[in-house]
């Protein structure tokens, strides 16, 4: 799947930071050279970014905590999705906190900023992980990722299994069950062209899913009900006089140039209260004729 991705370029006063959709090893090296702020240091920068909007102090916080980000993004490697993709994701969660860190919290901006680089992550992996969402609902989103990490560890899960895990998620067993049926299926496209070189590969959906919506009985009827309903109107336009019949067609038939009453009225030579009353009145005609 092409990612579409944002590019963020980071750079300290000494320090070029290049960027994690480059060379991430470069990357990765840049940011562990970053030292690490302390309390008094950290607090300092929090304020002056606070009350003095001071934005090389925001542009220090982020920057120490780059390599926390890696070190986040290297839990959801197991996702199939690239490791600086997650970086990139996690960068913008880390700006986020920093942006809403209070410094009078009492906390350290790390702990503050985990559930920000997080959730930036989870969007990205549940918006990529697969073609067809798996998780729309914030109960489907927890069971999503902590199913997962119960499914790595126990693999296959059995009843008694799935009963815990449903326990442990204050979630029902047949939650549990959906979403391993999600995590266990893979995206298959509607109308894939089937291996010719393998006459055991399955067929794709479109060669047996039927619309259930789409009846030829019912398509018939529709297509001889607007047929009939298209002649009906051409006896109406016919049954009109020919201002009348050049009135409604400009006015309804002709969308791509339709004109106002002020300018048939200007072209007529009458008022556009007028031009409305023999709009009126013909539409009255032709809908007593198709209400026969």
């Amino acid at each position: 799947m092409t990612q579409t991705l944002r590019s963020t370029s980071l750079v300290t006063s000494n320090l070029p930071i290049p960027s994690p959709l480059g060379s991430l090893e470069a990357y990765i090296g840049a940011v562990h050279q970053i030292p690490v702020l302390t309390v008094d240091e950290e607090q300092d920068l929090a304020r002056r970014f606070r009350d003095e909007e001071d934005l090389d102090a925001a542009r220090e916080l982020v920057h120490s905590h780059l390599r926390f980000v890696v070190h986040v993004a290297r839990g959801y490697s197991g996702y199939g999705l690239q490791l600086g993709d997650l970086i990139q994701e996690g960068n913008i969660g880390l700006m986020k906190a920093v942006k809403r860190f209070d410094p009078d919290m009492g906390v350290r901006l790390v702990s503050f900023a985990v559930h920000w680089i997080r959730a930036e992550m989870h969007e990205f992996i549940l918006k990529n992980w697969r073609i067809v969402k798996v998780a729309t609902t914030k109960a489907q989103r927890k069971l999503f990722f902590n199913l997962r990490k119960a499914k790595t560890r126990l693999g296959w899960m059995n009843a008694a299994e799935v009963t815990a895990v449903a326990r442990d998620l204050n979630v029902s067993e047949r939650e549990v069950l959906e979403m391993e049926s999600r995590l266990s299926g893979r995206d298959i496209g509607f109308d894939a062209p089937a291996d010719e070189d393998d006459e055991h590969a399955p067929p794709s959906p479109a060669a047996y899913l039927m619309a259930q919506d789409e009846d030829p009985s019912q398509a018939y009827e529709r297509a001889d009900s607007e047929d009939h309903q298209l002649e009906m109107l051409r006896e109406g336009l016919a049954g009109l006089d020919a201002r009348s019949r050049d009135i409604i067609a400009r006015r309804w038939l002709d969308a791509d140039s339709k004109v106002t009453l002020q300018e048939l009225a200007d072209e007529y030579g009458v008022s556009a209260e007028r031009i409305r009353q023999i709009e009126a009145n013909a539409m009255k005609k032709m809908r007593a004729l198709l209400a026969a």
